[in-house]
């Protein structure tokens, strides 16, 4: 997407017409109404209630459900999913309901997650070959594996779509659910997949599937496991079972460039996550950023950033289209920003490093059965970001005493260290570095800004048959987080460098334990980082805002010098210079607020809107409401 930056300030409607405003997910709004000088006096403009908690009771929604959605804005209209895949259409201006359609998701049914980020919108406003012929359309991806496409102007399902406006994406490939919005490309529809982690090595398949905008006819399918001799990668799979390996599916957003007919996807871990015995070699196109040709499904390049992954470093960040200046040139691009606080700079044609990566040497595995790869790729002239030494912390010198104690005896020799028998510490933990909230591009300063997450986590892998004959063990586990990962000699059991007491949750290793940072890709440096946020109630100590805070969702970057980002713990929408870093505006949200802010211009009036609904397993207020902001 092009932006004219010069002249007058965009007038009348500006809209936002995709999750990251752009296909590639830029996250760059060219409005400049709101800015520097005037953000401190952003108000209310409207509140919208879904009614969603109604649903929840009952149902395991009450412990999972996290409103996560963006909304976009097209013709004035605002449309978001809710945790539970309902789909609304509002009106931009005042936020009054248009229209509303429950897919009627079954919520008793114990699902992974319970999340929808989002909704897409064909034909793509920016997308010429798309035929607008059948009337815009609304997709949504549900959580009980469906693809439905909508009446933009009435809601109704499209009937002439699939079977009744429906198509059925479980079927041949099993319980599988969707949480991101589809890639929108042409007249294509493209679809990744979200399971549960860590259940059985020959889990469903993590198939990528792409369908007729207009018919809801299947044409394409694409496996990143490789299945058959011949396939992209097939021989970096060894082991008897490892072409039976499940996962390694694409749960987060598909990125797309029409232009060049490719979609970016980045795909997982296989599994489990944990244990790679079954599935030994590199692994190729796991854990990876795959581009794949729109129209036919094939595979034009594959970069992966985690060979043989036995760490859950999925690529859960959306890949970010850009254009990269380097030494005068400007350059097709995707930006990949990792769990392990690497980022990487491909050309968008080839999948080509930009900037150098550097293949270093990482520990060796100790658990009988499996071979960590002998490398991993490090990015040399970015900075990485994250938590990437480690040591252990705590408010008094007692509490750091029990931190130390807690690690007594577990295995650390730096990034990439293996699970293992007596316990690993894993740095940067499995829910980042760069998280799914991903990031964002600033076209004038050249500025790459993402929110990062610094906590560790412990991973020890328990042998199945010992496991089994102790009943205190197994009790013991069952209070723990465990993956059973069956079909493996192994069962995983996953905890977090973190205390818990009356004064709220603190971390066991050292703050800021979430950080907003911005990245100069011109001079390949840091910015600036500043602390994202504080944990809960820690009021107790007067400087724990300056620790930061744990934090799920992305920020948002204006031409108005602005970044605006909610995500962290304690429930606020915030907005950060652009250039500096500094903290010019907050606003208390009705609850949570792990969602990634947008920002579009109605008649002439610009708003910044958040879905504020709380995240159930982080233990945030739950609501259900979609806050809007504007100027006086």
């Amino acid at each position: 997407m092009a932006y004219r930056l010069v002249g007058a300030q965009p007038t009348n409607n500006v809209e936002w017409p995709a999750y990251g405003n752009d296909a590639g997910g830029m996250r760059f709004s060219p409005l400049k109404q709101i800015d520097t000088s005037n953000v401190k006096k952003l108000a209310v403009a409207w509140t919208f209630r879904t009614g969603e908690l109604e649903l929840y009771k009952g149902t395991y929604a009450e412990e999972k459900a996290a409103f996560e959605a963006t909304p976009i804005m097209v013709d004035g209209t605002l449309f978001f999913s809710t945790p539970t895949s309902r789909v609304f259409a509002i009106d931009a201006a005042t936020g009054q309901k248009k229209w509303a359609y429950d897919p009627d998701v079954y919520l008793r049914q114990d699902l992974s997650e319970i999340t929808s980020r989002g909704v897409s919108i064909w034909p793509a406003t920016t997308d010429k070959r798309a035929s607008a012929a059948m009337g815009k359309r609304i997709f949504v991806a549900t959580l009980d594996g469906r693809l439905i496409a909508l009446e933009a102007s009435t809601g109704k399902p499209v009937t002439s779509f699939g079977k009744e406006g429906s198509v059925d994406l479980r079927q041949g490939l099993g319980n599988i659910s969707v949480t991101s919005p589809p890639a929108v490309i042409g007249n294509m529809i493209v679809v990744g997949s979200s399971m549960g982690d860590n259940q059985r090595f020959n889990y469903e398949r993590g198939v990528v599937r792409a369908y007729d905008a207009i018919s809801g006819a299947l044409r394409w399918s694409w496996d990143p496991i490789p299945r058959t001799k011949g396939d992209v990668g097939f021989d970096t799979w060894k082991g008897e079972n490892a072409h039976q390996t499940g996962a390694a599916n694409a749960w987060s957003i598909i990125s797309a460039d029409p232009e060049r007919d490719l979609v970016f996807i980045p795909t997982t871990s296989p599994s489990p996550d944990y244990y790679g015995g079954e599935r030994l070699g590199q692994n190729l196109c796991a854990s990876s950023i795959v581009a794949i040709r729109a129209s036919t499904g094939k595979v034009v390049w594959h970069y992966q950033t985690v060979h043989h992954d036995l760490w859950d470093y999925d690529n859960a960040a959306q890949p970010l289209r850009f254009t990269f200046i380097k030494t005068g040139k400007k350059i097709p691009a995707v930006a990949v920003g990792t769990k392990m606080g690497h980022l990487f700079i491909l050309h968008r044609e080839t999948g080509a490093p930009l900037l150098p990566v550097d293949e270093r040497p990482v520990p060796k595995s100790t658990v009988p059965g499996e071979i960590a790869h002998a490398t991993q790729p490090f990015p040399t002239t970015l900075p990485l970001l994250g938590l990437q030494k480690f040591e252990t912390w705590g408010v008094t010198p007692a509490e750091k005493a029990v931190a130390d104690q807690r690690i007594s005896g577990l295995r650390y020799e730096g990034p990439f260290t293996p699970p293992s028998l007596q316990g690993t510490i894993m740095a940067p933990g499995n829910v980042g570095g760069v998280h799914w909230g991903g990031m964002c591009y600033d076209p004038v300063s050249g500025l790459l800004i993402t929110n990062v997450n610094r906590m560790a986590a412990i991973i020890q892998l328990l042998p199945r048959e010992k496991l089994a004959a102790s009943v205190k063990n197994n009790e013991e586990l069952l209070r723990a987080e465990t993956g059973m990962q069956a079909g493996t000699p192994y069962v995983m059991k996953r905890s977090y460098l973190f205390k818990i007491g009356k004064e709220g949750i603190t971390m066991q290793t050292p703050p800021p334990w979430g950080t907003l940072v911005a990245v100069d890709l011109t001079k390949g440096s840091l910015a600036w980082e500043v602390p994202l946020g504080y944990m809960m109630d820690l009021s107790k100590y007067p400087q724990a805002k300056e620790w930061g805070s744990l934090n799920f969702g992305g920020a948002t970057v204006t031409a108005g010098g602005l970044v605006f980002v909610a995500a962290s713990l304690d429930g606020h929408l915030r907005a950060f210079n652009r250039q500096t870093g500094s903290l010019l505006w907050e606003a208390a949200l009705p609850a949570g607020g792990q969602a990634t802010p947008m920002t579009y211009q109605m008649n002439g009036q610009q708003y910044v809107v958040i879905a504020a609904g709380g995240h159930g397993k982080l233990g945030t207020k739950l609501g259900d409401y979609v806050v809007a902001y504007k100027l006086p």
